[in-house]
Formats: structure tokens, sequence, C-alpha cells
């Protein structure tokens, strides 16, 4: 499907307004300026640029300022007009932008990391900036002093990160597939628990702070829903990306999920349903349906004088099943799959037609997709990624006629 700039919306898909062009290398992080006609952009060329649109439609650099290592994430509290860029190197560093957006002063390092940096909150209520690095730590800083408050070590290389700014909780993902929940205090911190659940390393965080859930996007293609105030210990299986899950947010006003992909897949899920959780996979010495052994069964293998089969699971009963008894395959987006998985013939014979209808919206963005974020208010979306190329979405042919009203969705 191949995305065109239009100026006003077309169809019921994401219409492409602005692309900004211009960057040397790939571009890490873009923000959209609140209730201005601006994109922030922190890229691998070094550089922390700020874009305005002008009269003729184009986005151009009121800002392009040049970093001493590569910029590899970035926040920006529009209040107070404040960017934190964290860098290849380990540093953030704090910057103010003034009113007009067309310069920025420079406020203080700090020396958060000593490895790359790939996540950072900036609370204004503690006066922390918190972040997360590939020196696989979490880490939370005075604002005020510049000082290090606190530390916590992980095993791997800690990749995404979101923050609770009430409870001062802390929700950190890593490259071994984990979700850490840490409670942050002034000069420590304490594990409240651990999330597992995916089989590829942890790409990104949203935390909706009003139905307190948390989502997780992974290189496992999948996303899983963890309902950490409802319903204790319910997770919720999304499958609909061929690729790494990169960039997730949540709008709260449409229960509706929207995620990237690093092969430019957006897609956007219905929440607003009634959904299954998956099964546990059941594990069994041979076939739960038919009760061939399965091949490390040596004992009924030489009582039955029967070659063991492969084992498999059916996607919605989590049954031990062999091939033969689970030939069929089907989508079932109750359960999240939008795409056809394996089930067994019984359960396949229970699904009907309309359990097959889906759930959610599939779109193609055209370019490689590492970071994405919303300007909720307006519908509006911006992406970015390897390929050097920013592009600014309208999402409200999608999502919905106006998200700042709260109206249904078109």
């Amino acid at each position: 499907m191949a995305a065109e700039i239009h100026s006003r919306p077309q169809s019921s898909r994401p219409v492409l307004l602005s692309k900004i062009e211009g960057h040397q290398d790939a571009v890490t992080a873009a923000l959209l300026i609140p209730k201005e006609d601006g994109v922030i952009t922190a890229s691998e060329d070094r550089t922390i640029r700020v874009w305005l649109k002008r009269d003729s439609g184009q986005y151009w650099p009121s800002i392009y300022h040049t970093m001493a290592s590569p910029c590899s994430a970035m926040a920006y509290h529009h209040d107070s007009r404040r960017i934190f860029v964290g860098q290849d190197n380990g540093a953030v560093m704090e910057f103010h932008v003034s009113e007009d957006f067309n310069k920025m002063n420079f406020i203080k390092t700090y020396p958060a990391h000593q490895n790359r940096v790939s996540a950072i909150i900036f609370s204004v209520a503690a006066e922390w900036v918190i972040s997360t690095g590939h020196d696989k730590c979490v880490s939370w800083m005075c604002t005020r002093s510049g000082n290090m408050l606190g530390r916590h070590f992980f095993t791997s290389w800690a990749s995404c990160l979101q923050y609770d700014y009430d409870t001062q909780y802390a929700f950190v993902g890593d490259y071994s597939g984990q979700i850490t929940l840490l409670k942050l205090e002034q000069n420590s911190c304490s594990v409240i628990t651990t999330l597992k659940g995916h089989e590829g390393s942890i790409a990104c965080l949203w935390w909706d702070p009003i139905q307190r859930l948390l989502f997780s996007g992974a290189s496992d293609n999948s996303i899983i829903m963890w309902d950490i105030g409802g319903r204790k210990g319910r997770t919720l299986l999304l499958q609909g990306h061929h690729d790494r899950v990169q960039s997730l947010c949540y709008l709260q006003l449409t229960r509706q999920l929207v995620s990237c992909s690093s092969d430019g897949g957006i897609a956007v899920w219905n929440m607003d349903v009634s959904r299954e959780e998956a099964p546990q996979w059941l594990e069994s010495d041979s076939c739960q349906k038919c009760e061939q052994p399965f091949f490390w069964n040596i004992k009924q293998m030489w009582d039955t004088k029967t070659l063991g089969l492969r084992q498999h699971h059916c996607r919605k009963c989590g049954q031990a099943v062999c091939g033969k008894c689970s030939s069929k395959r089907s989508s079932y987006p109750v359960m999240g799959f939008e795409f056809q998985v394996r089930v067994c013939d019984s359960c396949y014979d229970s699904i009907k037609d309309e359990d097959r209808t889906s759930l959610a919206t599939f779109h193609e963005g055209k370019h490689n997709i590492t970071h994405m974020s919303m300007d909720v208010a307006r519908g509006l979306m911006v992406t970015c990624g390897t390929d050097r190329i920013v592009k600014i979405w309208d999402m409200t042919p999608v999502v919905g006629c106006s998200l700042a009203t709260g109206f249904s969705p078109c």
C-alpha cells in the first residue's frame, strides 16, 4: 500500500502529511511539539534539531545542534520546554528551548551511564531524570543538583522504560525478554515483581496509568498486555506484526492500541472488546487427542511398536497434539491471533466464521520504523527510522473523528 502525501484524509488509513529529510544517519527519536507545527528529532548523526512548519507547508530546521556523541534517546517536557538527550557515550544532556523554538540553551550534563542510553523519562514533580542504558542499569538523577540518586543493575542490556508518576514505579524492559517493576525511592529502590512472557528482547513499553495497563512489544513480533491494576496476572497476547515491534501508544479515550514494527507495519488494535487470554501450553508424553507417543516417550513407543511423533500445541486450547491432530490453521482475533496459527481439529471446528473477523487494522508505513510518538489531541503521529526519514501522519481516519473531544471512532 503506497503512502502518498495528501492535504486531507482520503480513506480509513493513515494519511501521510509530510516528510522531513536531511539527516545523515538513522533518526533515533522524533517528537511532535504540542500545540505547535513542529517536530524535535535526535539522530545518530550527532544532531538534535527542531523543525518548524513554514508557510510553504515544508518543515525547516529552526535549531540545529551538534552533540559530542550519537544521539540515542530523547525526552521532551513541553510546559517547561526542557529537552533531555541520551547519547551513545552514556551521558544525558539537558537543554532549554526558547518560547519561539528558535534557540536552545545548554543546561547541564548528567553522567548517567557507562554505555549507550536507551530510554529517558523526566519527572518534573520529583525533579528526576530517569534513564536506562546498555550498561545494564536504570539510573535516576536529581535535575536540581545533577547528582546521581540511585542505580539498579540487571543481567542484560536495559532497552526501554516506562514510569508511573504518582506511585514512582518504573517498568524496565531488557534484552533477556524480562520486564522488571521497580519502586524508586530518593536514594534506593526495591524490586516489586518481574514479568516474563516474551520469547525475545523487549523493544518498547507503554504504561496507561488510568486503566493501569502495561503494553510490551518485543523482537518475537508480538505484543503483550499486562493487567497490572485489575485482574491479577491476566495477560493478553497480540500477534499481527511480521517483524520486531518497535513502538507503542495506547489511546485511552478510544481504547485503541497503535503499534509500529521495523518492517514499516502500523497496526491499530481495538482493545474495547472482550478478549480471551491465550492458554498456557500443556506438556504431555503423548498426543492429548489420539494418545500416540511423542518421540521422547521411549517406553510407550516400545510397548506399542510405533514411532514417536513430534509435539505441537493448539493455540486455542493449549493442548499438546501431534501434527495429524492439528492439521488445520485459523486466525482467532479475540485471542490476539490475527495470523493463521496452528489449532487442533476440534478447536478448528468450534471456530465460526464471525470469530475470524479481524479486531485490528493494518497499514504500511513504507519505511523502517524504529520510533513513533503521537499527539493524541490532534490525532497526529510521527515515525522515524534507519532510512533517515521522518514522517508525519494524520491518524484520525483510523483512530477516530476527534480524540480531543472524545467522540467515537468514525
